[in-house]
């Protein structure tokens, strides 16, 4: 009789909520194919819903700019004691990295070291800034998993072996299902207001966001607006904000998922990021807003080298949604720009022809699938 083979073990790490959801994702299309799976690692909500054995919180590892990392240094450091001192022990059969980069290829590097084969899943944006790691990728990660089409390219140039798998957020419902998609029918005059996933992002850009809606009333009476609370955001914090700088306009907490907003919503407010793209995805008009600290957004214009911060305008290589950041990102600006759009009824209909064409690009719903089918080569070798 041949002895019992040990289950494959995998670790997976992410630092952000959109990359938790997205592992969960992945690790529920790998049980598919091998149920007998075990995971451990670095995550959230969804990932342990999956199954994951959560070693680390990934909230308490999340940061928003390169000054902001500064406070989160000693708790950083403890997760990576802790990463490296399973990654030695447990020796997993597959390191499995989710965005968070300057954390991950720390992770990647110790991994390599000891042999243990490394994919990356929403890669680094290198195309954006500090594009010397694509180095560091070659050396230290096995295969990257790309979401966006131009980044395929960049990689193969390097010879790293790369997968364009497509948008993960296509793979959600009601995105998924392209029907159901046409099938939304918003109120118009609701506006989504969407201001992070991380709480220094909602208390940065959240009492900008209201101040924008009450001006925003005085000049369409009727509008209402509905908050997105993201699962690592307390909703006590979201409800002190609306209380200080909201009680006088018409708010909704949504805490069901950013798609239930856009399901509601004729328009939003969104910050800079994958909630963006998620409103494009749902064909939702919407101005793109970011503010960080001072001396982030200094250093941030010295290293960044895209000229758009909105994942769409990237894709689509032209400014399709207004992006306000920084100074710009002021209420009476917000306001003035969306007041504007609002009343445009024909270029509300042009751009969310733009934002279809756009996520077009996208390759259509299956990145977890084809992501876990790349993962199971790894592990199969």
């Amino acid at each position: 009789m041949e002895p019992l083979q040990a289950p494959k073990c995998v670790m997976i790490i992410t630092g952000e909520a959109s990359g938790d959801l997205h592992g969960s994702r992945l690790v529920r299309a790998m049980r598919k194919r091998s149920p007998d799976l075990f995971f451990c690692g670095i995550g959230g909500k969804f990932l342990r819903e999956a199954g994951v054995r959560i070693l680390v919180e990934a909230a308490s590892l999340s940061v928003v700019g390169l000054t902001e990392a500064v406070s989160k240094i000693p708790v950083i450091l403890k997760g990576m004691g802790v990463v490296k001192r399973l990654l030695k022990s447990l020796r997993p059969d597959l390191l499995i990295l989710i965005d968070f980069p300057d954390f991950n290829l720390h992770a990647a590097a110790v991994a390599k070291k000891i042999g243990i084969p490394a994919l990356y899943y929403i890669s680094p944006q290198i195309w954006a800034w500090r594009s010397g790691r694509i180095n560091k990728i070659k050396r230290i990660v096995d295969h990257v998993a790309v979401i966006l089409p131009f980044e395929r390219d960049l990689y193969a140039a390097h010879d790293i072996p790369v997968t364009f798998v497509g948008h993960p957020l296509l793979d959600g419902e009601p995105y998924s299902n392209p029907s159901k998609v046409d099938a939304i029918v918003p109120d118009h005059s609701a506006i989504g207001l969407m201001p992070g996933s991380r709480e220094k992002e909602v208390v940065r850009h959240l009492p900008i966001m209201l101040a924008a809606s009450r001006r925003l009333v005085r000049l369409i009476p009727d509008l209402k607006f509905a908050v997105s609370l993201a699962p690592t955001v307390s909703r006590e914090l979201l409800e002190s904000i609306i209380k200080a700088h909201g009680s006088d306009i018409r708010t909704e907490i949504i805490s069901a998922g950013a798609d239930q907003v856009f399901r509601r919503c004729g328009f939003a407010i969104v910050v800079s990021g994958t909630v963006s793209l998620e409103a494009a995805i749902s064909g939702t008009p919407m101005v793109i807003i970011y503010r960080v600290s001072l001396p982030s957004y200094w250093l941030g214009r010295l290293l960044i080298q895209v000229r758009y911060m909105g994942l769409v305008n990237l894709i689509a290589d032209r400014e399709i949604v207004p992006e306000l950041v920084q100074g710009q990102a002021s209420p009476q600006n917000i306001a003035a720009r969306v007041a504007a759009m609002l009343s445009d009824a024909a270029g509300l209909d042009r751009l969310r022809n733009q934002l279809r064409s756009a996520v077009g690009a996208l390759g259509g719903p299956g990145a977890s699938d084809r992501t876990a089918a790349v993962a199971m080569a790894l592990l199969e070798k």
